[in-house]
């Protein structure tokens, strides 16, 4: 009688043992999950830049973009029938001309062929050439100083005559100096001040527009199995 009671107090223990041992395993805490350290760091936004197509129709919506001015003032002497008969048919008179030249780039000329963007945010632009839009003089400024007529009285042509040639010769001064450079130089100042807005880290302006790079050939490898 009494080993069987010492048999039941031992198999008593055993499931006791027993359960405790399972219950402190369930309870086992599970291990952290694996972080990705990568995962933890903001992930950069990808740029969009515009399209070429996109940078030709705001620039072509500048049109005639004018950039430059010159003002300038000219002394005209202008003759006709002078001679040993100048008493009779001769004139003569001094124009005191004001006149304007304003130049700038027809931005409608640039097509497709003369904007490349690429993906680091770089765009190429090709400007067509400057060129004066007006010159003309200042009829309210531009006056006859002095006239000298013969006997037979002053030649209607003469004042139209000078004036045309006061105007010539402005608009041949103010390009000597450099009312064109001027007017693509400007021009390219607003530009690139309109282009760095829509979002583009480089403007650069070329005469050519550069050859794209081609991309290079995959590398073919044979490998030789010995038999």
């Amino acid at each position: 009688m009494r080993l069987k009671n010492v048999l039941m107090w031992i198999g008593i223990i055993v499931i006791v043992v027993a359960s405790v041992w399972l219950f402190a395993r369930s309870r086992k805490p599970s291990s952290p999950p694996v972080i990705d350290p990568a995962a933890l760091l903001p992930q950069p936004t990808p740029t969009i830049y515009p399209s070429a197509a996109t940078v030709i129709e705001g620039v072509q919506a500048l049109s005639r973009l004018e950039t430059a001015s010159y003002q300038m003032e000219k002394v005209i002497t202008a003759e006709s029938g002078q001679g040993p008969l100048g008493f009779l048919f001769g004139d003569r008179l001094l124009l005191i001309a004001y006149g304007e030249m304003i130049a700038g780039v027809d931005l409608s000329y640039i097509g497709p062929s003369d904007v490349t963007t690429t993906d680091d945010g770089t765009v190429y632009v090709r400007l067509p050439p400057a060129e004066v839009f007006v010159s003309t003089l200042d009829n309210n400024r531009t006056y006859v100083y002095d006239r000298r007529t013969g006997v037979a009285g002053m030649n209607l042509q003469l004042e139209t005559a000078a004036r045309q040639e006061a105007e010539r010769l402005m608009l041949q001064a103010a390009i000597e100096n450099g009312l064109l450079e001027k007017a693509e130089e400007n021009a390219r100042e607003v530009l690139r001040s309109l282009l760095l807005g829509l979002g583009f880290k480089h403007v650069i302006f070329v005469k050519e527009m550069p050859t794209p790079t081609p991309a290079p050939a995959p590398t073919l490898t044979l490998t030789t199995v010995a038999p």
